[in-house]
């Protein structure tokens, strides 16, 4: 609504000199002021004066108790506006008071944050959650006509003496759809009711802006931290069908399985557990040993450290070389391996001693995993070829080499870049996951090199404000990825699912997750792991 003070069809005036557009009022006068008039009209003697901003005008009340003074104070305590002559009496004498002006002026900033934090941030997600519903609803129906095609191929090959079979394992398919669809529709149901709170909210502030009721200004709170925290209800791990070779003397068995629907709850909001307090000062890796161990390096420090969950120090390793660690990771047989990128080296800890692995040429290691098979991924970097590539090694020999896309492009970025960060992780479907930090993306490909997909943050985050550092999957095969004060969790298709909010510096690096998908978070500045989870 426009302010008539400035519309071209009824200018408002000074009521003394008529200067155009006042900035001032005086309530008690009703009269439109400009700076000069209003500090003349201030120091007036002969009557009371109250000047506001012009904007503010007609908010400051009568009192009711004496019909001259006007309430220039909010009597908190009791919630009623006082003048000058209630303030000194008894009734309010142990009360606290606000100045009403300072007091609508916060209240205001407040509410007009919030409206704008509602309409620009909340709303939307909440709009764009709702209208991704059916998409998903109608993904579960592909999904399953895709497991109902695989069955009745396979049926058609066994003939009539499988029916039952066949016929038995389709009830099961629509018996988890059903589950999946009422997960959905609860999940809708609670999206739109939020939607119709957020959106009562946002009309009552926008009355609450334009009413000029001090008592109800006051009595407004924020809410907004109620719907900031976008919660992911829960994540479906799909059924899925796996045929057999036919065998009529063992038929039943060689039908296939058909895998259970498993729906995951996330916690709506992420626990804290723990904090270990490690004893480096640039803490950037962190690998779990098991659920009660942790292998750590920092950049700033050429021994490696292993802790319990209580921060106590169990053992310590001094790098071969004495260089720095670039990045650590436990092997499947519980041994472990660092790289070091300055004598370019992989090397391999096994009880006292250090075996030097590998020694690429012309290449720096930088990251490392170990896989589900027991190779070992690394992502390398050259300063001769300005590349860089993700190495895959079964022991010493190198078994495969990731580089280009299928049109010939690099897959990675590479050469004289701020962040050369290449933390990389194997999911559970084998996709090498790799967060490069410079492209802001996390480039993820099959375990045959091929591009799946590339991360770069959800839709409605900038993609120049994004910059994964470590990353780490989960037993779901989701990938959990640090952007210095928040952890992205996306799907193995690179579906964003929801943040977890670190409370503390904002300089997350390493991550890695235990048996039970608990998240281990290092801390660069502090030195600290962070224990979480974030699955019910």
């Amino acid at each position: 609504m426009e302010d008539p003070m400035y519309s071209l069809q009824d200018v408002i005036r000074c009521g003394v000199c008529d200067t155009p557009v006042p900035p001032l009022h005086c309530d008690i006068c009703h009269i439109h002021l400009c700076e000069a008039c209003g500090f003349k009209h201030f120091f007036d003697q002969s009557e009371n004066h109250y000047i506001v901003p012009f904007k503010l005008r007609g908010i400051i009340p009568k009192c009711t108790k004496h019909s001259t003074e006007v309430c220039k104070k909010l009597c908190t305590t009791c919630n009623i506006p006082v003048c000058p002559l209630c303030d000194a009496s008894s009734e309010h004498e142990q009360h606290k008071k606000e100045d009403i002006l300072t007091l609508i002026e916060t209240k205001r900033e407040l509410m007009l944050q919030d409206l704008q934090d509602l309409e620009k941030s909340i709303y939307p997600r909440y709009q764009e959650a709702a209208t991704n519903i059916p998409v998903q609803r109608a993904d579960v129906k592909k999904h399953s006509q895709k497991l109902t095609t695989a069955l009745d191929k396979q049926g058609e090959a066994l003939h009539t003496e499988i029916d039952t079979i066949i016929q038995g394992m389709k009830s099961e398919i629509d018996d988890m759809d059903a589950q999946h669809i009422a997960a959905l529709d609860q999940q809708e149901d609670a999206i739109n009711h939020t939607i119709l709170k957020i959106t009562q909210i946002i009309q009552d502030l926008k009355r609450l802006l334009d009413t000029s009721d001090v008592c109800l200004v006051s009595e407004y709170t924020s809410k907004n931290e109620e719907f900031r925290s976008f919660p992911a209800w829960f994540q479906a791990t799909l059924p899925s069908f796996t045929p057999q070779d036919i065998d009529r003397e063992q038929i039943h068995q060689q039908i296939g399985s058909l895998s259970k629907l498993a729906i995951t709850f996330f916690l709506d909001e992420p626990r804290n557990l723990t904090d270990i307090q490690t004893e480096y000062i640039d803490l950037h890796s962190v690998s779990c040993l098991s659920d009660i161990e942790l292998w750590t390096c920092s950049y700033k420090d050429n021994t490696l450290k292993l802790y319990n969950l209580q921060g106590e120090l169990l053992r310590s390793v001094q790098t071969k070389s004495g260089n720095w660690p670039e990045d650590v990771a436990v092997t499947r047989s519980g041994d472990l391996v660092y790289t070091d990128y300055w004598d370019s080296s992989i090397n391999l800890v096994s009880g006292t001693q250090i075996q030097t692995l590998i020694t690429p040429e012309e290449w720096n290691p930088r990251s490392l995993c170990s896989t589900s098979s027991g190779d070992l991924l690394v992502t390398m970097t050259s300063d001769v070829y300005k590349q860089t590539k993700v190495v895959r090694y079964s022991g010493s020999t190198e078994k495969q080499s990731i580089q280009w896309d299928d049109q010939g492009q690099p897959l990675y970025t590479s050469g004289e870049l701020i962040f050369m960060y290449k933390y990389l992780s194997e999911n559970r479907n084998l996709d090498i996951c790799v967060a490069d930090c410079d492209a802001g993306a996390v480039v993820v490909v099959s375990a045959a090199g091929k591009l799946r997909f590339r991360y770069t943050g959800p839709p409605s985050t900038p993609r120049e404000s994004f910059h994964p550092c470590g990353i780490t999957t989960d037993s779901q095969g989701n990938i959990l990825t640090s952007d210095y004060h928040r952890i992205h969790i996306i799907d193995k298709d690179g579906h964003f699912l929801r943040y977890i909010h670190i409370c503390g510096l904002p300089d997350l690096y390493g991550l890695c997750v235990d048996s039970r998908d608990n998240l281990f978070v290092a801390e660069n500045l502090s030195g600290k792991v962070k224990k979480i989870q974030y699955y019910k």
